[in-house]
């Protein structure tokens, strides 16, 4: 089956958007719902340093700019993948089902899965700055760039 170039892009543009709107509205709840000396304590309660949710909150809302407007966009992918680890260990005893009580391990397992097929896949079409730093070949070697 053939795919043309255009087309994978603009499919790992739409995943990498996809991402950038989970990110930001995943800062926006912590700001405008839960607010952040909420969600400090809701840290705490977890066992987390509570002053830790205000660099959570940064990190989120400007990784999810920078995907949105395709600034560094595979690395900022990797970047936030220990956030989604974290937030899936502390929703691991809630069991698979996101919708469980407290919210289960699927979403934040799927948004990892995501967030590494964005890295792997590339920036997309309409990615503002690019960057070849900590991509797939650094790792993995050249055969496995297959945004070159």
């Amino acid at each position: 089956m053939y795919t043309s170039a255009a087309s994978q892009q603009l499919g790992i543009t739409v995943l990498r958007l996809s991402l950038a709107a989970m990110w930001i509205s995943h800062a926006l709840l912590k700001l405008l719902v839960f607010t952040l000396p909420g969600t400090a304590q809701y840290f705490a309660s977890i066992g987390f340093a509570g002053w830790l949710a205000y660099p959570v909150f940064a990190f989120e809302l400007l990784g999810g700019i920078a995907l949105l407007l395709g600034v560094y966009a595979r690395q900022v992918a990797l970047a936030l993948l220990p956030v989604m680890a974290v937030a899936a260990w502390v929703h691991l005893p809630n069991g698979w089902v996101h919708t469980s009580a407290g919210g289960g391990w699927e979403y934040p397992v799927f948004l990892m899965a995501a967030s590494l097929a964005l890295y792997l896949l590339g920036d997309g079409a309409a990615a503002l700055k690019r960057s070849p730093a900590l991509l797939p070949a650094f790792f993995f070697g050249d055969a496995m760039d297959v945004a070159k």
